[in-house]
């Protein structure tokens, strides 16, 4: 947590050090501007148009893969339509080549598009330069090559872009979060500094599950091409022209937990094929990593009466046995926005509930999710961009993200709005934002799964109805 205000006893003390008088109190606010987190500038990636996926050319590659066994295919068809992704989603250039090979060289040329592009755009909006960049985090969770990620990027640059580079792998889609927690951290030790993060997953090599476990399947669903660049800044002169100040940001993890740290696991299945397996336990994982994540956030966050009302029922449950329903503090006294982790409609739907949360409130994750899918680290920040083309955010006001990935862990960051939009601004939701809000909750009942499904295909046999017909 960034340092709090300081109190006119410790100006007046420091004054006094440097000599009295308003010099000393300018040095001290100067040397704690220095200590903030800006975020200058953010862009998020929008592949190109030629590459979004219908729901016809999704249920193509399902069965492109060939399961097996047909009641899976159509299990899996059912996921899609479920899911909460739209039809205007991204795949990975490697679907629309013959033969659908995924090599190394289509993982690379992926991340290096997405990277290049969201940087590039980065850059000429803000007006830094390449060699202005201190620090580098890069984020691909299941991609990993040598070079590293970052030396690619810096090697794009002709090796001027930064003395300091990280990777971070493995951290699933809580990373956007986790890499901001760490950039506050650089930028403490230091200081005047800029950090440039890159965040993306790679589709290419993990996108498609060929297989019959449907522990592994949900993920043909969901996940879609996307990215985002960042620049965090602690330079003083950035403070008028940044777009958000980071208040606070905090990470949890359930690793100790073994059925925590198995929810999200990348293995193989019965069978030897390679996926991503997501167990029916992720969901109360990511609540108790959530509760536990906002139980140490909430104090330092929540108005005085709303932590009383809480520690009182934690009393007569915990120390005095009183059969009363946990007290839920109202989160939106504390926050104006919302940016839950957008990795499908019931995380959405299931945070939403137990933080009390309006449909409006969950507007920007369900509209990122619907059109852009789960980007996996990026997610949370085309829910601040859809935000932001809005107009919603207006200066002074408070955003909540809330980021979930494998180990398992919940991030959050708390961000002020320092700058609104700006009426020329870009965004990745430009040539589409007419279009949302929209309701998307039709699509989720049996009645428009059975339709739409008789409507491409014929309905496959399940090895029930085969039991019942021989009956």
């Amino acid at each position: 947590m960034l340092a709090t205000a300081a109190s006119p006893q410790e100006l007046s003390a420091v004054a006094a050090i440097c000599g009295g008088g308003s010099g000393g109190v300018g040095w001290l606010l100067l040397q704690r501007r220095r200590r903030e987190c800006y975020l200058v500038d953010f862009t998020c990636y929008k592949p190109p148009a030629e590459r979004q996926a219908n729901a016809e050319l999704s249920i193509y590659f399902s069965i492109s893969t060939e399961p097996t066994i047909p009641e899976n295919l159509k299990f899996q068809w059912r996921l899609f339509l479920r899911s909460g992704v739209g039809e205007q989603t991204s795949l990975s250039r490697f679907f629309f080549n013959d033969g659908m090979v995924a090599t190394m060289e289509e993982a690379r040329v992926e991340m290096e598009e997405c990277f290049i592009a969201t940087a590039d755009e980065l850059f000429a909006r803000t007006g830094v330069t390449p060699q202005d960049i201190d620090i580098v985090i890069v984020m691909v969770s299941t991609f990993t090559a040598a070079p590293s990620h970052a030396a690619v990027i810096a090697n794009h640059y002709n090796g001027v872009l930064a003395v300091k580079t990280f990777n971070l792998s493995g951290m699933g889609c809580s990373a956007g979060v986790l890499a901001v927690n760490m950039a506050k951290d650089m930028l403490l030790v230091n200081p005047d500094s800029y950090v440039l993060i890159l965040s993306t997953e790679n589709m290419t090599v993990n996108s498609i599950y060929p297989g019959n476990d449907r522990s592994f399947m949900l993920t043909n669903s969901l996940f879609r091409v996307g990215g985002a660049a960042l620049l965090l800044s602690s330079k003083p002169q950035d403070a008028g022209r940044a777009k958000l100040r980071l208040l606070q940001s905090l990470r949890t993890n359930l690793a100790a937990d073994d059925e925590a740290y198995d929810s999200v696991f990348m293995t193989e299945d019965d069978d030897g094929v390679y996926g991503l397996r997501l167990r029916p336990s992720l969901y109360s994982v990511a609540a108790k990593a959530v509760a536990n994540n906002l139980a140490t956030l909430g104090p330092k966050v929540l108005p005085l009466r709303e932590q009383l009302c809480y520690a009182y029922n934690w009393l007569c449950i915990k120390l005095f046995k009183i059969n009363v329903e946990p007290y839920i503090p109202n989160f939106k006294l504390a926050f104006q926005h919302f940016c839950i982790h957008p990795g499908g409609r019931a995380v959405i739907s299931g945070i939403g509930k137990s933080l009390k949360l309006s449909d409006d409130d969950l507007e920007a994750s369900r509209m990122a999710l619907f059109r852009f899918g789960n980007t996996s680290s990026s997610g949370v920040w085309y829910e601040m961009a859809y935000l932001y083309a809005k107009g919603r955010l207006k200066v002074g006001e408070r955003v909540l993200q809330i980021a979930l990935g494998s180990g398992f862990k919940c991030n959050t960051a708390v961000w002020e709005v320092v700058r609104e939009k700006h009426p020329l601004e870009r965004s990745c939701w430009d040539e589409c934002l007419h279009r949302y809000p929209c309701d998307t909750k039709k699509n989720y009942t049996d009645d428009f799964c059975d339709q739409w499904l008789s409507r491409v295909t014929p309905m496959q046999p399940t090895s029930n109805d085969l039991d019942t017909n021989t009956t």
